[in-house]
């Protein structure tokens, strides 16, 4: 099977080519870049929306970009089962585009923060995650000035029951209190997934610690994950 992937560039954005490499050097399959602008997508598998700073931020983050052309075929794409997966200004963009819940607003210390965090698997049972073990945690970096996750008291509910919250913050040793999310993150969320399970947001930037030769490889797991879920089995 043919696995098809490509990495959005927007304006601003400053991880596309980090994504590409990484999802290059964990299954050692391409990725395209696609230029924001693109009204008509091929039936891509995978859609990763990166980090950076779309639009210079202006408005809010994600706000901007949302209405990019790219982003009507990322939604039809996730309408049709395809991944997606969203990182940092990422995630604010699928939260801007209705594919996820809630919202992303200044961190807690009204500073940005750019730092190693350690995250708990909430959740192994998804297409991103299937490499992790349940409650593994992982030392991934955040680079985000508005990472505090926010949602509606039904949309907490709904992302508690239905296991959608996929990464929280935590301490080292796998506890989980208010104080272990950097930037205040309701629940201690860090990455959640949509209803239908495809689309993925998380804050913190596997692509980052996905090869030794970046200080760790925590981050390779999830593309990893991907390539499973989208080829029909682990790979040795």
């Amino acid at each position: 099977m043919t696995v098809k992937a490509c990495v959005l560039v927007f304006p601003g954005s400053n991880c596309d080519r980090d994504n590409v490499r990484s999802w290059e050097a964990c299954t050692g399959l391409k990725a395209d870049l696609v230029w924001h602008k693109e009204s008509s997508l091929p039936d891509y598998d995978l859609v990763i929306v990166p980090g950076g700073f779309s639009y210079g931020d202006y408005l809010r983050c994600g706000a901007i970009a949302r209405f990019s052309p790219v982003m009507a075929e990322v939604v039809r794409l996730a309408g049709l089962g395809r991944l997606i997966l969203g990182i940092c200004n990422g995630f604010q963009i699928l939260t801007e585009a209705g594919l996820l819940p809630g919202a992303l607003s200044r961190n807690k210390n009204l500073k940005y923060i750019c730092r190693d965090v350690t995250l708990r698997v909430e959740n192994n049972k998804t297409a991103f995650t299937s490499r992790y073990a349940p409650g593994q945690v992982l030392t991934i970096p955040v680079s985000h000035g508005e990472g505090g996750y926010s949602c509606s008291p039904a949309d907490l509910a709904a992302l508690r029951d239905e296991g959608r919250v996929v990464f929280r913050y935590c301490a080292a040793d796998g506890s989980v209190s208010p104080d272990d999310a950097p930037n205040g993150s309701l629940d201690n969320i860090a990455g959640i997934l949509g209803r239908r399970g495809n689309v993925l947001g998380l804050m913190p930037h596997p692509e980052r610690l996905a090869e030794e030769i970046l200080g760790g490889t925590d981050g390779r797991a999830l593309f990893t994950s991907i390539l499973d879920a989208l080829s029909g089995g682990p790979k040795s």
